[in-house]
Parts: C-alpha cells; sequence; structure tokens
C-alpha cells in the first residue's frame, strides 16, 4: 500500500476530497491530509481526521515546528492535491512557499498529482493555462478538470472528477512498488524534436513518439518509478512523470539532469542533429526570396549519457536508419556508450503503428517483429530487465 500526502486547497470542491480521503484509506493506504487555510473554511480539518484517523496539518512555519515541511516532503510515495484552486496553481507555478501545502509541494522529490477544480473561466483564462504549462513541463501531472454545472451555477470545464474516476486514474501510482522492476527508476524519451526557423517554421522529423510512449507505459506496467520526456501530444500511461520538450537543447537538459539518479535511459526520441544557428523571430516571407539558413549541431544526448554512466546504470539507444541495420546499429551503440542498441529502418518505423527492430549488443543480434508497437515494447522490456539484472548481479 502507498503513503499518499493528499493536499486540499481552498475551494467548494473540497466536500469531495473527503469522499476521496475515504476512498484511500478504505483502500489501505496511508493517507496524511495537509490543508492550506483557506480549505479550512469550506471543510472542518476533523472531518478528514475521522476518515483518515491521522491529524490534519495545515501550519507548519511557526517557530518551534521545526523542520515539518521536510519530513512531510520525503514522507509520501504520492502527493496528490485534490481540489488545485487557481491560486494554488499559480503559487506551485511560481515556486513559493507560503503556507505548508506550498512549502511541500516545493520539497518534495515524489509525484506529484494535481486536481484543478474551478470557475471555467478561470480555467480558461491564460494565466492558468500558462501556470498549467509550466507545472506539466516540471513532471507534474494534471488531470484536467470534468466538463458539466459547478457550484457557481455556471457550464463548462472546471469541476472537481468525481472520486471514483480519480481512484481509477491513480491507479498506476497505487500500484507503483510491485512488479519486476520495483524500486527501479527509469528515464525514456520519445518524440521528434523541433529547432524553430523562424516565429511559424520548425526542422523535424516525422516520428510520433508512439515507441517511447509504448516502452513508458509497459515500464511502468512492470512497478518502475518511470519519467517520460516527451515531444509527443500522445497521452501517457498513469503513474507515469510526464516532462514536455520541443527542442533538442530542452530534451538534452531535462534528460541529462534527471540521468544521474536514473537506473535506466532508454532513448527512444528522434532527436535533430543539427538545429538553425538563429531563429527569425518573425515569419520570413518569400517575397525576401530563399533565406540562407546555417545550422550548428545539436548536444548529443545519448552520447553525453553514455560517457557519464556510472556501474550499475543501463543504457539503451535507438537509431533509425535507412542502410544496413545490424552495421550502422553496432557501429552507433559502440561509439555512443549503450549498452545496447534498437536499430529500425526509418521509412519503416516512422508514423507507423508496428515496427520490427534490431537489438544489439555486445554478445550478438537480435530480430523482432513485425508487431504493435505496445507489444514490441513489452518484449523490449524483457530484454532491458535481463541486462539491467546482469548489470547488477555481484561479479
Amino acid at each position: 500500500m502507498a503513503r499518499i500526502l493528499l493536499g486540499i486547497s481552498g475551494g467548494i470542491a473540497a466536500a469531495k476530497a473527503t469522499d476521496l480521503a475515504s476512498r484511500l484509506a478504505k483502500a489501505g493506504h496511508e493517507v496524511q491530509v495537509v490543508m492550506t487555510p483557506a480549505a479550512t473554511r469550506f471543510v472542518a480539518p476533523l472531518t478528514f481526521e475521522a476518515l483518515t484517523r491521522r491529524s490534519v496539518l495545515v501550519e507548519g512555519l511557526d517557530p518551534g515546528m521545526g523542520i515539518l515541511h521536510i519530513d512531510l516532503a520525503r514522507w509520501p510515495d504520492l502527493v496528490v492535491v485534490a481540489p488545485a484552486s487557481a491560486d494554488l496553481l499559480a503559487r506551485q507555478a511560481a515556486g513559493m512557499a507560503d503556507d505548508l501545502l506550498a512549502t511541500v509541494l516545493l520539497a518534495t522529490t515524489a509525484p506529484v498529482v494535481v486536481v484543478p477544480a474551478m470557475n471555467p473561466a478561470m480555467w480558461q483564462h491564460p494565466a492558468t493555462q500558462a501556470n498549467v504549462a509550466i507545472l506539466r513541463s516540471r513532471g507534474v501531472t494534471v488531470v484536467p478538470p470534468a466538463t458539466g454545472p459547478t457550484a457557481c451555477g455556471e457550464e463548462g470545464q472546471g469541476r472537481m472528477p468525481e472520486p471514483a474516476d480519480l481512484l481509477r486514474e491513480l491507479g498506476g501510482w497505487l500500484a507503483s512498488g510491485q512488479g519486476p522492476l520495483a524500486g527501479r527508476k527509469v528515464l525514456v524519451t520519445a518524440g521528434g524534436t523541433r529547432e524553430p526557423l523562424d516565429a511559424v517554421r520548425f526542422l523535424g522529423n516525422r516520428s510520433s513518439g508512439r515507441m517511447g510512449h509504448a516502452l513508458a507505459s509497459a515500464a511502468q506496467a512492470l512497478g518502475a518509478d518511470v519519467t517520460l520526456v516527451t515531444t509527443s501530444p500522445l497521452p501517457s500511461r498513469t503513474g507515469v512523470r510526464r516532462i514536455e520538450v520541443t527542442t533538442a537543447a530542452e530534451m538534452a537538459e531535462a534528460t541529462l539532469a534527471r540521468w544521474p539518479d536514473a537506473d535506466v535511459l532508454v532513448m527512444a526520441a528522434a532527436v535533430a542533429d543539427w538545429t538553425p544557428a538563429q531563429a527569425a523571430p518573425h515569419k520570413l516571407k518569400k517575397a525576401d526570396g530563399p533565406p540562407e539558413i546555417r545550422l550548428v549541431p545539436t548536444r548529443d544526448i545519448l552520447a553525453e549519457a553514455g560517457a557519464a554512466k556510472r556501474p550499475g546504470q543501463l543504457l539503451v539507444g535507438f537509431a533509425a536508419e535507412t542502410g544496413d541495420l545490424r552495421v550502422l546499429g553496432e557501429e552507433k551503440r559502440v561509439r555512443k556508450g549503450c549498452d545496447l542498441l534498437i536499430a529500425n529502418h526509418a521509412p519503416r518505423a516512422m508514423e507507423a503503428p508496428d515496427n520490427e527492430v534490431v537489438v544489439l549488443s555486445g554478445s550478438g543480434a537480435e530480430d523482432l517483429g513485425p508487431m504493435i508497437k505496445e507489444a514490441l515494447a513489452d518484449v523490449l522490456w524483457q530484454r532491458f530487465g535481463r541486462a539491467l539484472a546482469a548489470l547488477s548481479a555481484p561479479s
């Protein structure tokens, strides 16, 4: 069972959070409720204490309280904020620490799920959407509000989802810690990067991101703590920590910052090799004639990860080629310092629902497929799991 810190911010939807707390506790999870001062005006802390059999915390910044917020931040397996008001989203995005819940959110390294609930106009406001985008870029999972009548008498997207639906959304996290990859931290990249030419155009490729998303989902289903760095709009499995990026530089920063703490890195993304030296701040006009575009190399994420790899870490690369998969793939595996390299034909793989690959390692090559990418992900994780176990085995 999981240890869950349930954050409650101010709003009429705080009443729904009592049902969520009750369901989590009845399922056997340890639930620690932290309320903002505003939330206590909607639901009395005593209600949550009766449901969870734990004292509710509201304040933790007074003299003599010690480092309660740090202890709280380190305690949970999962942090859920439901409801998350527009005010809390703004404070969280700004990195503020002006109450106990905001301080815990700033200090925790546990997965964080926020469930916004507010007036539909407030949800649609550009400021709220910008704050949500910031949180998502940092790996926070945002469960969108439900659509329907709201407590203020309006109709639209803003309602907190029903607790039973939320419990299903949280299922991936609540089941974590079980499976052959339990306790392992897995980092996966997905999608094709976009390198800006001007205000509207970019250099890109046809990668859909489906293979990377499938690999992230498969790892999470096997019990891993999964972070997905993606350029793709495809949905990700509940329980997968998602970092959204666009360019090769953004992907490099997000991936390499997290690689030291990971057990496995699977580089399934199609990262651009070159990027324009300078993007035009405006739309380039046809009347001005063909532009001269100078390209410069992007960071080689796979090579940097290979150079920084420590004993026990597993590095898996992908290669989309148009020539001999075995020869080109093995050359890349050795050059980049990969333990395994998955080679596939670029025209065959990109945008397709299925794929066939060659798995290359120091001990040889293996053909897999054709099969749909989700099934291929399951088979690949069998190989990755064996390779990771071999790296971890005492010599």
